[in-house]
């Protein structure tokens, strides 16, 4: 999965153009005709606010069309992120947007936290959890964050809803990678 330059500007202009409409800018708008575009991808869009967490929302799995699902992730980390309230017209300006195109999820098979902890690759793997009802997962840049694996697991937990020691034999994972497309180089 590579993209060119200006397909990754592109994919960054539909993003933010989502975003504008909703906000009630008139975007002019062109009709989307590349293949690329049409291939289904599982994405996420996430965005920062003076460098801050904004709103991330995404697929794990692909069911869609890239351009769709890159629209609809935009507008929902913008407005519907239960975390944040509605990005505003005054903040528009100032956010930056990221996409991370996922390749397919991995199932992993570990026996133990530590056997979990020296499987997992800090800044390549993205990790999703699973536990009964609990589902969580971090995207791969969480590491710039969290980069000792034994406080990403701790964190993951917490956001599942688990206690940060928690440990089950019926426990799932899965891993998986990105590509980042980010505005300004950021």
């Amino acid at each position: 999965m590579d993209y060119t330059a200006a397909q990754k500007r592109q994919m960054l202009e539909h993003a933010r153009s989502s975003i504008a409409r909703e906000l009630g800018y008139h975007i002019a708008y062109a009709p989307v005709d590349a293949d690329w575009k049409k291939e289904e991808r599982a994405a996420f869009v996430t965005l920062y606010y003076q460098g801050e967490l904004r709103g991330c929302i995404g697929s794990l799995a692909a069911y869609q069309a890239l351009w769709p699902e890159l629209e609809h992730n935009a507008k929902a980390a913008a407005f519907d992120d239960p975390r944040f309230p509605p990005v505003s017209r005054t903040e528009f300006a100032d956010i930056d947007v990221q996409i991370s195109i996922l390749t397919p999820t991995q199932s992993i098979t570990v026996t133990s936290k530590d056997d979990l902890l020296t499987t997992l690759r800090p800044h390549i793997d993205g990790l999703l959890l699973e536990e009964g009802q609990h589902r969580a997962t971090f995207l791969p840049q969480v590491w710039g964050q969290l980069s000792d694996p034994a406080k990403f697991l701790k964190h993951l937990l917490r956001k599942a809803g688990l206690a940060e020691d928690y440990w089950s034999d019926t426990m799932r994972f899965s891993i998986y990678q990105v590509l980042e497309v980010k505005e300004n180089g950021k």
